[in-house]
Order: C-alpha cells, then structure tokens, then sequence
C-alpha cells in the first residue's frame, strides 16, 4: 500500500492520537485542555481532511459518472459531516463552552448526516463490483436477513438490558438520547449490511480488484459500530470524557475509513 503526502500526514496523526489518549489514560487526566482538544487536533481533523482527499480523488473516476466516483464522493462527504460535528462537538462544546458531554447537541446534526451519505456511498460501491447479482445467490440472501437480526439483538440487550437494567425512559429529557442512542447503531447496522455483502459477493465478478478497499471500509464500519454503541453506553453509564479510550476507538475507525477510499486510485486498481 503507498501513501502519499496527505495520507502520510494522516498516519501521523493517528500516531499522535493514540500518544495522547495513552498518556491521558496512565496520567488519569479526563477535564483537562488536552482532553478538550483532542477532537479538534486529531478526532475532526482526519475524517475531514481525509474528506476532501476523497473529493479530490473522485476526479480520476468523472465524478458522478461513475459508479465509484459517486462512491467515493458520498463516502467523502459522510467523513466530511462527521468531521464537520467532531468540530462542534469538541470546538464549540468541549473548548469553548466547557461542557464535556455535549450529547445530545447540534453536533448531532453532523453526525446523523453523515449516516445517509455513508449509506448511499457503500450502495455505489455494491453497483460498481457487482454485488447486487450476489444477491441472487441462496448465500447473499441469508447474509442480508442474518447481519441485521445479529446486530440490533446485540444492540438491544446492550444498550437496555445491560445499560439501562431494562428500563426505558421515556421523558422529555431522555427521549432525543434515546432515539440517537439506537439511530447510529442502526445507520451502522444498514452500513455494515451493505460492505459486507459488497465485501463478501463481488469477488467473482471484478476479480476481487477492490478488495484492499473494500477490506478497510468495512473493518473502518464495523469499528464504527462498536464506537457508536461504546459511546451511547458510556455516556449512558456516565462514564464517558473527551479523549478517552471511545475517542480512540472512533479516531481508529475514520483513520481506517479514509485509509480505504484512499486505495480507491486507478493506479492502486492496477496494481492490485
């Protein structure tokens, strides 16, 4: 896998994130300037930079008029909006405001965006390899029925049997967090659906060409899935603080999804 310039940078800051929530973590520092800044130095900053990276790789393949163009723009654009609310979140709330746990917030509007344009990204990539005939298989239809019952199961006994000892709230104060509790497990859960299928259905009709990617952005979701529900569990628990070990898991998560719609380069096509 080569890296450019840009992606070198990212790798850089990944390295640096993980320096920081370790020595965070060992220190037992949670309400300090660091832990405020961490998402404006390394949690918004590479899924958006990692954004505009994409928007700019979609120009070797027309665009819009492609199937991976688009995919890569509506993957771009997703990384992009998370960013976009990581700055919120952590800029405006965290920084400015002081407040550490600014959930449910406006920063909510970018991350639940960010869902929709992920989803229409990963159906792109379904079109261009070819997985939509899988489909048809007697294997592509068990896969389709059996992921999404696997993961609300587990979704659902984590976040209200175990996190809330079965007792739903549903108050005015608690009704927004818990429908954003359950929104991005699910939006990760149609996510997950579809890489998988693409990751698992399109090898005999591309050749597997795309598989480095598509490997990524589906390690890059799943990633996304378990950070989403860590996040929904500690804030629910309280036990949740900027720059803990849940920023990591999402800072882990955007790396790798940038990683993978960085490999998306005709010249890593070639090679491949």
């Amino acid at each position: 896998m080569k890296l450019n310039f840009l992606t070198k940078l990212l790798v850089l800051n990944y390295v640096l994130a993980v320096v920081m929530v370790v020595f965070l973590y060992v220190s037992g520092i949670q309400t300090s300037l660091l832990n405020n800044l961490y998402g404006v130095l390394f949690l918004g900053f590479i899924p958006l930079i990692g954004g505009l990276n994409g928007l700019i790789l979609s120009k070797h393949w027309g665009y819009f008029k492609s199937a991976i163009g688009k995919s890569i723009i509506f993957l771009s654009l997703g990384l992009i909006s998370w960013g976009l609310g990581t700055y919120i979140f952590s800029g405006v709330y965290n920084f400015l405001l002081g407040v550490a746990v600014p959930y449910p917030s406006i920063a909510d509007v970018g991350y639940i965006l960010s869902i929709p344009l992920w989803i229409m990204g990963v159906l792109q990539l379904a079109k261009a390899t070819g997985a939509k005939y899988g489909l048809r298989s007697l294997k592509g239809k068990s896969l389709l029925l059996i992921i999404p019952i696997l993961v609300i199961g587990i979704s659902y006994y984590l976040l209200i049997t175990v996190a809330r000892d079965g007792v739903i709230d549903t108050s005015d104060s608690e009704i927004l967090k818990l429908f954003f509790d359950f929104a991005y497990p699910v939006g990760d859960l149609l996510i997950l659906t579809v890489v998988t299928l693409v990751y698992s259905l399109s090898y005999r009709y591309l050749g597997g060409i795309f598989k480095n990617a598509v490997y990524l952005i589906l390690l890059g979701f799943i990633l996304m899935y378990l950070a989403d529900f860590a996040f929904s569990y500690t804030t629910t628990t309280e036990t949740f603080y900027p720059a803990n070990w849940v920023d990591l898991l999402f800072t882990t998560a955007m790396f790798i999804i940038v990683l993978g719609v960085s490999q998306f380069t005709p010249k890593t096509v070639n090679q491949d």
